[in-house]
Parts: C-alpha cells; structure tokens; sequence
C-alpha cells in the first residue's frame, strides 16, 4: 500500500521546516495543500517540484475517498497546511481515519506549531495545559468563555484579528481581575510580539493600535 506523510510547514520564517520535511515533498507524488497559493511559496523556495492538489475544509469530507483509493503500490502523498502541523485547528483527521481503515501507512514529521512557542513565550505553567484552538464564532463562545474561566490548568486559544478585542472583553468580564494572560501574534515574522500582564492591560495595549495577523492568547488557569 501506500503512505501519507503529514508535513508541518513554517508558521511565518520558511527557513523552519526540517531537512527531512523538504526531502519528503520532492518525493511525494503528489502534495496535497490546503492553499496552493501559499504552499507556492515554499516550493519556488526549495525548488519542490511536485504536483498539488486542493484539500482544505470545504472539500475534504467529498475528495478524501478518491484520494485514499488513489494511494495504492508504492504511491506516496504528502499532506500541508497553510502553516504548522495539519490536524491542529486545520484539516488532517478524515483523511488519516480513512487511511487508517484502509491499512494505509500514516506517518506525522515533528514540527512547527503556533501555540508551542507562544505557551512557553508567556511565561505562565506550561507543565499541563489545554488547547482549545478557535473558539465559537457567535453561538456558544460565551458558555466556552465562562468554562475556560473556570479552569485550573492554562488555557490556549486561536483567535482572529476580527474577533480578539470581542473575546479578549469577555475574558475580562468572566474572569477575575487580576488573571494573567499572554497574547502572541505573527510567531517568526518580522512583526512578532508577544504581550503579557492581566486581561485589562492586553486589552490597554491592542486597543490602541491597529490589530493586525493570527493569534494566540495563553489564560492562566484559575487559583
């Protein structure tokens, strides 16, 4: 049978990907990339020059079979995100249980992942934690907010630049006054930053400045 690789890509800086991970792409026989647009970039920059295939969130559920039956002999396929480790708040699980049922050899590199290197930024425990990923856009984000103040471990949450000053205030509202949070954004751009202090003071700070970029916001957990 054949196999698939999940490959983590660079969350900003394409100088973090492995050795491994670029060896592995220039022998697939086909990358399957959630944008192509930006899974491009990374090929013109490696000189990758492989076949790629939309699969993203929209078509998974209608293309995984066609892709599993497509793995037979010694085919080998390649799965990407826009950036970080497919799985992680991207898609990566339908098409891994279907390989799975179908005895297809499964094999996830280690790599970059957005909320690692924002957890141990913050500087809040890091020994046991919860990973959220993004939150309910409109119904059940206050009931998801009002169970994270609750908890006793830190927290970790995707948000959008649309969305954070909305979550960032329900934070304040739900949880006590001096709870420490850390707000990462653009992880290994140019325009990195980390900010960290209680939810007023993130607040403070992003509401004086455009919001720009993908987020990661670590809550400390309830004393």
């Amino acid at each position: 049978m054949g196999k698939l690789y999940i490959i983590p890509t660079p969350i900003g800086n394409l100088e973090d990907i492995t050795f491994r991970a670029i060896r592995i792409l220039k022998e697939s026989d086909l990358v399957l990339a959630e944008d192509t647009r930006q899974t491009i970039k990374l090929f013109k920059k490696y000189d990758i020059k492989v076949p790629l295939k939309s699969y993203h969130q929209f078509n998974e559920h209608k293309i995984s079979e066609l892709i599993v039956s497509e793995l037979t002999g010694n085919k080998v396929f390649s799965l990407v995100s826009d950036a970080g480790t497919p799985g992680i708040s991207d898609p990566a699980y339908l098409i891994v249980n279907q390989c799975i049922k179908n005895n297809i050899l499964v094999e996830c590199l280690p790599g970059a992942t957005a909320f690692i290197p924002a957890l141990i930024e913050s500087g809040l425990p890091s020994d046991s934690f919860i990973f959220e990923g993004f939150l309910p856009h409109k119904k059940g984000k206050r009931s998801k907010i009002k169970q994270i103040s609750e908890e006793t471990k830190t927290v970790i949450v995707y948000e959008s630049p649309y969305r954070l000053m909305n979550t960032l205030t329900l934070l304040k509202e739900m949880c006590e006054e001096e709870r420490k949070i850390s707000v990462s954004r653009e992880l290994t751009k140019i325009y990195a930053e980390t900010i960290r202090g209680t939810i007023a003071d993130v607040i403070k700070h992003f509401e004086s400045k455009q919001v720009i970029g993908e987020f990661v916001i670590i809550i400390d957990g309830k004393k």
